[in-house]
């Protein structure tokens, strides 16, 4: 449009200096074909069909670049439709990396927000070396900056030169609104070609990174839920018969020529705000459960709640591992929540699948026993209860309080300063069958004192210690004692 109205507007325009001599002259040789052609190339005219009137340009520089990057789309275009085709399939991010470093020649790797390699490829090389090329490239302090920003911007971002030869692309892998990874490429060209096809296959490639660890949380979280409902099948007994909990038991690795502990690791928040106490006790049940699967791989771990339920494999019939288990576990949780108590419970040895059930009822009930005790923060065996397990399934404390008082409650209003060596005279030498010798032993007092301490308890109370009535009375509310404190 431009040229033409200029072509217009010298038509009107008066001859210009020289013009009338050469009509005089008469034309010469080739302004015929000139005139005929239009203005001449210095006006800024092309004919037609001539590569300039079509755009090209002349130079054959400009045609070269315009067939690589032709070629270029073609590529990246197939790309895509290989990076889709994935998507579909049974793939996993390993598969993606690769085919993306095949493509642009270039390091690439998936890594966590805190910057853990989760796979990685290069053009000939292993993934343990692209790992570690990786790590020694990338370490840098402006990464994390631009792993934000790209979490924040939700499309890949350029990051050049940090502190290497390499050019870095971060593109966040999107799951929902989370962002669990990160897909980097690595371009160590220094001749910068092919940059924005080696951002835009990034950025695509993260997003089907992204769609293939949702798939992954959809099929974990479906298997996880089918797991606990496994477990707790186990744990209720709800089995129709033997066959159906063994192959539950089979299901989820349980070896019934092994005997197993349950354990109950039950957790209480000092939190006021209820929903508050729930979710610092939820993020505790998560941790434990995360600290059991490392320490004990071959354990059954379920989180119920605010309980974690653990089957664990026994190395003895004395339950050593368990609660070698059970005490790291408490220590672990007091590091990371020091609010919150973790009471475990570890009930006796099961070994067939049918017996799970009644273990884990030991369990719970340790648990519940030694809350009633006031002792939560313990790992507390079944076995270890002995007369307390019966004691404590009285629902009011108050009448253990009661049988103790009327027994051994005078002990205390009349020797008040006394009474704490009487008692402790008096459950050591029930714990010594009766013998004031090796209860001395035990005291470090001289048998004499012992005698002297249990004849005073006898006239206090009225008790007739040779009674076996008396003297089991007098057993009992100790342990009523012991198991609920002494204020009586």
């Amino acid at each position: 449009m431009f040229q033409a109205m200029a072509g217009s507007q010298q038509a009107h325009d008066s001859p210009r200096a020289g013009d009338g001599q050469r009509a005089q002259d008469g034309a010469r040789p080739g302004d015929g074909q000139r005139a005929q052609d239009g203005p001449r190339a210095e006006a800024g005219q092309h004919a037609p069909g001539s590569p300039a009137a079509q755009g090209g340009g002349p130079p054959v520089g400009t045609r070269g670049e315009t067939t690589r990057e032709v070629l270029a789309l073609r590529n990246l275009v197939a790309a895509y439709r290989r990076l889709s085709g994935l998507a579909v399939q049974n793939a996993d991010i390993a598969v993606v990396t690769q085919l993306i470093a095949e493509q642009t020649h270039a390091t690439v790797a998936i890594v966590s927000p805190t910057m853990d390699i989760l796979t990685a490829a290069a053009p000939g090389e292993t993934a343990d070396r692209a790992a570690q090329y990786v790590r020694d490239l990338v370490i840098h302090p402006r990464l994390g900056d631009v792993l934000g920003a790209a979490s924040r911007a939700r499309r890949a971002l350029r990051l050049p030169d940090v502190g290497t030869a390499a050019s870095v692309i971060v593109a966040p892998v999107l799951v929902g609104d989370d962002v669990p990874a990160y897909l980097l490429t690595l371009d160590t060209s220094s001749d910068g070609t092919g940059e924005d096809t080696s951002l835009l296959l990034t950025e695509h490639a993260a997003t089907i990174c992204g769609v293939i660890l949702g798939r992954e949380r959809v099929v974990a979280a479906a298997a996880s839920r089918i797991r606990d409902d496994l477990v707790e099948g186990l744990l209720s007994g709800r089995g129709r018969d033997l066959a159906e909990t063994g192959r539950w038991a089979r299901h989820l690795g349980y070896d019934p020529g092994h005997d197993h502990h349950v354990l109950s690791i039950a957790l209480d928040s000092a939190q006021a705000a209820p929903k508050a106490r729930l979710a610092l006790t939820r993020r505790a049940a998560a941790s434990a459960e995360s600290f059991l699967t490392t320490r004990a791989p071959d354990a059954i771990i379920s989180v119920r709640d605010t309980e974690v339920a653990v089957v664990l494999p026994a190395n003895g019939p004395d339950g050593s591992r368990a609660r070698k288990l059970g005490t790291l576990c408490v220590s672990r949780l007091g590091e990371l929540f020091p609010e919150v108590a973790a009471t475990v419970g570890i009930g006796g040895p099961c070994r067939g699948p049918e017996q799970i059930r009644l273990a884990y009822a030991q369990a719970r009930r340790t648990v519940e026993t030694v809350r009633r005790m006031g002792r939560a923060g313990r790992v507390v065996a079944f076995g270890d209860l002995g007369i307390h397990r019966l004691l404590l399934q009285v629902p009011d404390l108050a009448e253990l309080r009661e049988f103790a008082d009327e027994v051994l409650g005078k002990l205390s209003a009349a020797a008040s300063d006394q009474a704490p060596a009487y008692l402790a005279t008096l459950a050591c030498y029930f714990r010594e069958n009766a013998s004031p010798q090796r209860a001395s032993q035990v005291l470090h007092v001289h048998p004499n004192t012992v005698t002297y301490r249990i004849r005073r308890v006898e006239e206090i109370t009225g008790l007739d210690l040779d009674s076996y009535r008396d003297r089991l009375m007098a057993q009992v509310a100790l342990e009523i004692l012991d198991a609920v404190g002494d204020g009586l």
